[in-house]
């Protein structure tokens, strides 16, 4: 069974139903097919889209969701030769391009599934569909039944994917990212917040390093926030105040939204509700997805888009209309949109608006516009007046996606647009350098297929570009003249939008959700010069103290057998040195994502390479099988703000780099003095650490060595004073460590010793970065007096044993023990 549907849809119009929409059966594996659609009990046409399902269980029970005026649920019970109209209920049948989909169960007849905004059952043939099955999301499109256990099923909505295994009665969560996102859109928090419009769902912000940076702000206190407006939208942070954000969605909704105390304000410029209306009978046509902008330049000035340009200077109360529709306003791309037999006007069809908007970063009253049909104009005073600027090249209804105005010179500007809704696949992008007045087209490079939707420049390097297209991302490193794919791990998905932010790359995807690529600064610097160079060092970015990584990269222009990194401070003290001879990252042990970042081994791959640092000094000595409570003495305290070097040495050439370790810019009454303070006392717990560690070390080596010499000899001048100080210094171990332990929630069972005290005296101390309380200075002191102690005790047991012992193991011809460490 094969049904057909008779549609076509544009940007500005979706039309379905036809005398081409049908039922066809094959009974010969396709070589001939029968019309089933004009058969007995089958509605009169028009007919638009079908949906179809044939029962497993009975080959010759067919069902079919016919949209047409008396359409519904039909069934045939003889392989559709006859069919009968078993249910009419709209909820069934509504907005049928949307969904139309029917399942059958796979072993039972009268069991069938029809899917629409919700999921319905019918256990009675489908007559009836009273059985609501709840799952995660609404607006449901497939669903498919495990043929060998029905109660095992996969069900995709608009919200993503969900796994029954009960028959529906729960369902698996939706937390993987097939988030379909409008645009994209990064904030000036720190670290900075990625934003934007999920489609059938909220808007989201989410920070940008992750886990580890959950925004107790707002009412809900979460990891990730909603910012006002709705599903389709752009989000638009104010640009000093930073809990203000701006969104739109469908329906010209336009908000304000305070993320300090979750209230938000409907600031639409002309809040006249529409639904189900043709764009025509419009006042103001606002796309699904229209522009909400501020100028670079004042931020008073918000902008916001329909067929006109509007500019509020007072937060949204008050909107002026400043400009004259920019657009063809074509009239047969402002009619009804849905087709012969169901009509479908929410939004996403509505045409002829401005669809992109960009305030000048250099004249407070230059504005770049392009609208969704083809037209580009520039104002140079404020909207007084308004010219035509489209390029020669540029067809009618092309939609103009995004105009990036270059940091670097005013009149330079880059357009992304786009005609696959015209069934014109190609890439178009354009370069101007004068305003508009003359254009180029700059494609070499990009492939077929790969239709354009953002362009963004570098604010730092002049021509280096990044392009978005329907299949992934590419970059320009001569301002277009030529490009290449920077496409890496990056899925074959389509990228709605990319933003430029503290060197990386932030893209909203149209499936797979928000997607970076850190610290592309290399890009800025890279040459022809260096590929040809055996090692390449580049400018990494200055990291801020506890939330960030170091991160060092460079170009081998051959694999190496090793490569040497290290770090040193400002005065020369070597801080930190790692030698890796792998092409990739040695797996190492897994951690939660709550634990600190680990120092890998640098990599030897021809090409780029990047070596992470932690912003750690070295970490207390430690011993095999040591268990500690609430400490993580292997990690080195934290560097201080300040200039550091990196070095990188490969085949005995060595190339260094100076970066610096920024202060936390949220802190406030922390000063780098008392920084210097916390790291200087972390970096003396942790050599007491690691005093009271090496002797732990040293006693067990001293008892491994005795215990040998006993099993060689059985002199009991030996055996006493062996004895006697094995049991001296298993009193001091026990002190210094608990021995006891064997599990990591034995220091539970088993009172913590003198190194389990220091250690988690360091993570009290480094727990924020602030300089170090009074009450830790007076433990440090209180411990560092019992280590001591302990410490001398131990040595005057070594003076007064070891030479009278080791004298007779002489006598006996046998090894002295030694209390040196190798």
């Amino acid at each position: 069974y094969a049904s057909l549907w008779q549609v076509y849809r544009k940007a500005w119009k979706m039309w379905g139903g036809g005398p081409f929409s049908g039922i066809y059966k094959t009974t010969d594996g396709g070589d001939t097919w029968e019309e089933l659609t004009k058969n007995s009990g089958m509605p009169e046409g028009p007919i638009g889209k079908i949906g179809m399902a044939v029962s497993p269980a009975d080959p010759k029970r067919v069902w079919a969701v016919v949209e047409a005026s008396e359409g519904g649920v039909f069934r045939s019970d003889d392989g559709g030769k006859n069919w009968k109209r078993t249910n009419d209920d709209r909820k069934i049948r509504q907005r049928h391009f949307y969904y139309s989909r029917i399942v059958a169960d796979p072993l039972d007849s009268e069991i069938v599934y029809a899917l629409n905004t919700r999921l319905y059952k019918s256990t009675d043939g489908g007559v009836t569909f009273d059985t609501q099955i709840s799952v995660p999301h609404g607006d449901n499109h497939d669903l498919w039944i495990d043929p060998n256990d029905p109660k095992r099923m996969v069900n995709s909505n608009d919200g993503g994917g969900n796994v029954t295994i009960n028959g529906g009665e729960t369902w698996t969560e939706q937390d993987y990212s097939t988030t379909q996102l409008y645009h994209v859109n990064v904030t000036n928090d720190f670290p900075y917040h990625v934003c934007g419009a999920q489609q059938d769902n909220s808007t989201v912000c989410v920070p940008s390093e992750g886990w580890g940076n959950m925004q107790a702000r707002g009412p809900n206190h979460g990891w990730y926030y909603a910012a006002g407006g709705g599903e389709s939208g752009y989000i638009t942070q104010h640009p000093s105040k930073l809990d203000i954000f701006y969104a739109g969605s469908q329906g010209a909704l336009l908000t304000r939204y305070n993320r300090a105390t979750g209230q938000i304000r409907d600031i639409q410029v002309y809040p006249r509700f529409f639904s189900g209306e043709p764009a025509s009978a419009l006042p103001e046509r606002w796309q699904w997805t229209f522009p909400i902008v501020f100028s670079p330049l004042n931020e008073k000035k918000l902008y916001t888009c329909s067929q006109h340009v509007w500019l509020s200077r007072d937060d949204g109360q008050s909107w002026k209309k400043i400009s004259p529709d920019l657009t063809y306003a074509d009239p047969s791309t402002l009619g009804p949109t849905g087709g012969l037999i169901t009509m479908d006007m929410n939004g996403p069809e509505i045409y002829a608006t401005v669809f992109a908007l960009t305030p000048s970063k250099h004249h407070i009253n230059t504005i770049w516009a392009g609208s969704d049909d083809g037209l580009m104009h520039i104002t140079r005073n404020g909207g007084k007046t308004w010219d035509n600027i489209t390029p020669p090249e540029m067809e009618k209804f092309t939609r103009i996606s995004i105009i990036e105005e270059s940091s670097h010179k005013p009149g330079t500007a880059y357009v992304a647009a786009n005609r696959y809704q015209v069934d014109d696949r190609a890439p178009y992008v354009w370069r101007t350098r004068d305003y508009g007045k003359t254009w180029t087209k700059i494609v070499n490079g990009v492939a077929d297929g790969h239709f354009a939707r953002a362009v963004r420049e570098d604010s730092v390097k002049e021509g280096l570009l990044f392009l978005g297209t329907e299949h992934g991302v590419y970059v320009s490193f001569d301002a277009g003249d030529s490009w290449q794919p920077i496409q890496l791990n990056l899925p074959d998905t389509p990228i709605r939008d990319l933003q430029l932010k503290n060197s990386d790359v932030v893209l909203g995807t149209h499936g797979r959700g928000f997607w970076i690529l850190d610290d592309y600064d290399p890009l800025r610097e890279y040459t022809d010069r260096t590929a040809a160079e055996s090692l390449t060092l580049f400018m990494p970015h200055d990291a801020v103290r506890g939330e960030e990584t170091a991160i060092i990269q460079y170009f081998l222009s051959e694999e190496a057998d090793s490569v040497q990194t290290e770090i040193y401070d400002s005065k020369g003290n070597l801080v930190v040195s790692m030698v890796g001879d792998s092409v990739a990252q040695k797996p190492t042990e897994i951690h939660p994502w709550y634990r600190t970042r680990t120092t890998g081994t640098p990599t030897t791959a021809k090409g780029l390479n990047r070596w992470e640092w932690n912003l750690r000094y070295k970490g207390a000595t430690m011993f095999e099988g040591i268990i500690i409570w609430s400490g993580r003495p292997q990690n080195g305290p934290k560097a201080p703000p300040g200039t550091y070097e990196a070095r990188v040495t490969v085949n005995g050439i060595t190339k260094s780099i100076k970066f610096n370790i920024k202060m936390d810019p949220r802190l406030k009454g922390v000063s780098k003095k008392d920084l210097k303070e916390q790291y200087q006392l972390a970096s003396q717990i942790r050599d007491k650490t690691s005093s009271a560690n090496e002797a732990v070390i040293q006693i067990r080596h001293i008892r491994e060595q005795i215990n040998d010499r006993l099993k060689k000899t059985k002199d009991q001048q030996i055996g006493k004073i062996s004895t006697d100080l094995i049991a001296n210094l298993t009193k001091i171990e026990e002190a210094l460590y608990q021995t006891k332990n064997e599990s990591g929630q034995d220091p539970l069972n088993f009172p913590i010793r003198l190194n389990n005290r220091f250690a988690s005296l360091r993570r009290s101390v480094e727990n924020g970065d602030a300089k170090p309380t009074n009450g830790a200075y007076k433990v440090f002191e209180e411990l560092s007096t019992e280590l001591k102690e302990y410490l001398e005790t131990m040595e005057v047991l070594l003076i007064q044993n070891l030479n009278p012992l080791n004298a007779h193991l002489k006598s006996k011809e046998l090894e002295p023990v030694s209390a040196t460490l190798e």
